[in-house]
């Protein structure tokens, strides 16, 4: 995958490429199971013109044949190269010269073989791609699918015979295969408007095809099946593209190791790993982001299928078996989906038609005598769907044989006809395509589920989706001064040369730039001036060990903390600078840095990680250690406004202890956004030359918040 650093495209620079009206094939060929061969075969149902480029034959599989694409009769819009790598280059050559508007590169052995030789042929197909204009995807590409045209670019085996569904899902993956395993809805009556594989993206990218499909009218969701991406701002910009346009993503990443973080410098280089990033990426973009490849399909489809909800996050449950209703609230409860009681109007109705041993509730159990006939089910279901507390209604499918189910889905079917509401079946049963699922899956208004935590995951998915939709983005002014990144650098390029990380003394001056208030400090060089030091400072003091070369400096014995008399000075600056020499006997010793006191209060621990895809990301997280024992951090790109800092704190599981908790007293949440925003100012405007800051702890009270300590560490 080769790093892009240039715009989006969109439906102006790939129209020709992914909805084409002539299509031309080198390489074609009649010989069984070849890419040539499939791909020929795949484009049968194409409703445009289709060109074969070989010189052995005059026609073939019905379509007109021609010895080179310098002999096509007219301008071909897309050339798909079924031709081996040595060939590439020069055929994209001559297609460009052909007048192309797009190429697909079905050719591997290139970059993803990490050979220098096949990288730098790669990088003449990027080379060709910009300076002769013309759109290339792959290589290593399984191609592209236009369901609406019906044109089959690639060379995927029985295509020609899948069911072809045209819909509202598009489909867009790094991954050929897992994209068909995707595609393959369309089995079960699942439409889909586009299949769109990136392969190694020495051109086109993800993120140009999620691009495109955001203007796309016939697309209402996409997936996205994800490995990583070079320029997580194009990403963010196409994910932003798509939510604006109304268009859910979901995406669904693998490669979510985060072994790497092992062998990070500070605090935060472990609160916000690589998954970290992705996934504040994918939140701050408004993508909805799905853990396992069961749960894509499902929440694409439910997206597609409907609108805003109508009454707020309520849900109703209205099943005819107890134990099912039973598991769906459990699942509701688990995901924090509200069920609310039924309006007066909807148990009336239902108390008609229930036998006195159901359950008229929410959820309801109104047994199977309610499905003696199709009217009464039909009732139940209208007086569901017409109770105004409910956004959705979620309706368990408990067996499956053509007189329950089969009998059933119509019934289903003719109510999601009217309703504007959601209507979503839990296919609860282990026939998975019995009597009945075909109709289900294939309606445009029914939503399936095949697993009721599935279900309920999406509903909170959508849910969250349009309430941040709804939700202005609050944009507030710089707090820290316009001079603050021009002193900061004076300090960075001063400490340039001496260490990769600064000195807690220099992280703090730079922290003071952008007016974070950190300890009234004094170096001292020896035991007799850490007294004359405590002694000007006043009160108790700090004492800690100055040196570039310790980064955690309890580790060292470097910290003494409470000292109010001189003698308690002495002792301890020697204690620590015998320490310290023991603990790395070849670091430089800078000195003792006396401090004042921070005041008591709450640990709060502020980061920031330059992400090598997104930039900088600033962290939050409860009790200096704690934050990695508990993993209760919240993560945002910086810049961070007012609302968000606010945000982040109170989606931390320890927010309590900020308003004040068991007696404890509360602290000064307003000083503590300011800190957050201010941080997120300084590793914005730094973001060229710090890697990580570590401010740990931030000391809050009811009064003050102090950063305590620092470590900034530079790129």
């Amino acid at each position: 995958m080769t790093s892009i650093t240039r715009p989006l495209y969109g439906a102006a620079d790939l129209s020709r490429l992914i909805d084409p009206k002539v299509v031309a094939i080198v390489g074609a060929s009649e010989t069984r199971g070849s890419f040539g061969e499939r791909t020929l075969s795949n484009m049968a149902g194409f409703t445009g013109k289709v060109f074969a480029i070989n010189p052995k034959y005059q026609t073939l599989l019905g379509r007109p044949c021609v010895p080179s694409l310098a002999d096509l009769p007219e301008r071909p819009d897309c050339v798909v190269l079924c031709v081996a790598r040595p060939m590439v280059e020069g055929m994209i050559e001559n297609a460009a010269a052909a007048g192309a508007g797009g190429i697909v590169v079905y050719a591997s052995g290139f970059a993803e073989t990490s050979k220098p030789d096949r990288i730098a042929a790669q990088h003449r197909l990027i080379d060709l791609a910009h300076r002769t204009g013309v759109r290339v995807v792959g290589p290593n590409c399984v191609g592209l699918a236009n369901t609406k045209s019906k044109a089959g670019l690639n060379f995927m085996p029985d295509y020609a015979g899948m069911g072809h569904c045209a819909g509202p899902i598009g489909i867009v993956s790094q991954s050929g295969a897992l994209g068909y395993t995707v595609l393959q809805g369309m089995e079960r009556g699942i439409g889909f408007s586009h299949y769109l594989a990136a392969g190694n993206s020495c051109d086109v990218d993800v993120c140009d095809f999620i691009s495109y499909l955001a203007e796309n009218e016939d697309t209402r969701a996409i997936v996205c099946l994800l490995e990583g991406v070079k320029d997580g701002r194009r990403f963010l910009e196409a994910a932003g593209k798509a939510r604006d346009a109304g268009k859910a993503l979901i995406v669904y990443k693998t490669g979510n190791s985060e072994t790497s973080s092992k062998a990070a410098m500070s605090h935060t280089g472990t609160m916000v790993g690589s998954a970290v990033a992705y996934r504040t990426a994918f939140e701050e973009a408004g993508a909805i982001a799905v853990d396992d490849l069961e749960s894509v399909l499902e929440t694409a489809s439910f997206f597609a299928k409907t609108k805003a909800p109508s009454a707020g996050r309520g849900v109703g449950i209205l099943s005819t078996s107890g134990g099912a209703a039973v598991i769906c609230a459990d699942k509701a409860e688990a995901f924090g989906v509200p069920l609310p009681a039924l309006e007066a109007k909807t148990a009336e109705a239902l108390h008609t038609v229930v036998p006195d041993f159901g359950s008229v509730a929410n959820p309801s159990d109104l047994t199977a005598e309610v499905l003696k006939t199709s009217e009464t089910f039909g009732f139940c279901l209208d007086a569901f769907m017409t109770d105004a507390r409910f956004s959705a209604l979620i309706m368990p499918m408990i067996f499956a044989h053509a007189s329950s189910s089969g009998a059933r889905a119509p019934t289903i079917v003719e109510a999601a006809r009217r309703t504007g509401k959601p209507l979503a079946v839990v296919w609860m049963n282990e026939w998975l395509q019995g009597p009945g699922s075909d109709l289900l899956d294939a309606d445009p208004r029914v939503c399936m589920f095949r697993s009721a935590d599935r279900c309920f995951a999406t509903l909170r998915a959508w849910f969250d989706w349009h309430e941040r939709r709804a939700r202005q983005s609050a944009i507030s002014g710089r707090r820290s001064p316009a001079s603050a990144g021009a002193v900061a650098r004076d300090i960075l390029m001063a400490a340039a040369g001496r260490s990769k990380s600064l000195s807690e003394t220099e992280s703090k001056r730079i922290l003071a730039c952008y007016g974070i208030r950190v300890p009234q400090e004094i170096l001292a060089r020896d035991s007799d001036t850490a007294v004359e030091a405590a002694s000007k400072i006043g009160g108790p003091v700090a004492l800690k060990i100055v040196s570039p070369d310790i980064l955690h400096k309890t580790e060292a014995g470097g910290v003494k903390l409470g000292l109010s008399t001189a003698e308690n000075v002495r002792a301890a600056a020697q204690e620590i600078l015998q320490s310290a020499s023991h603990y790395a006997p070849r670091a430089r010793l800078d000195g003792i840095s006396v401090q004042e006191m921070a005041p008591s209060g709450l640990e709060i621990v502020l980061g920031v990680k330059n992400d090598a895809q997104f930039g900088p990301l600033v962290a939050v997280g409860l009790g200096g250690i704690m934050v990695e024992l508990l993993r209760d951090t919240a993560v945002r790109f910086a810049p961070v406004a007012d609302a968000a800092a606010r945000d982040m704190l109170t989606s931390l599981k320890g927010h309590p202890l900020l308003a004040g908790f068991r007696g404890k007293p509360g602290v000064d949440v307003d000083g503590l956004v300011d800190a957050i925003c201010r941080l997120s100012e300084l590793a914005h405007d730094l973001a060229d030359v710090i890697d990580q800051i570590d401010v740990n702890p931030v000391i809050a009270s009811g009064a003050t918040v102090m950063a305590a300590d620092a470590l900034i560490i530079c790129r």
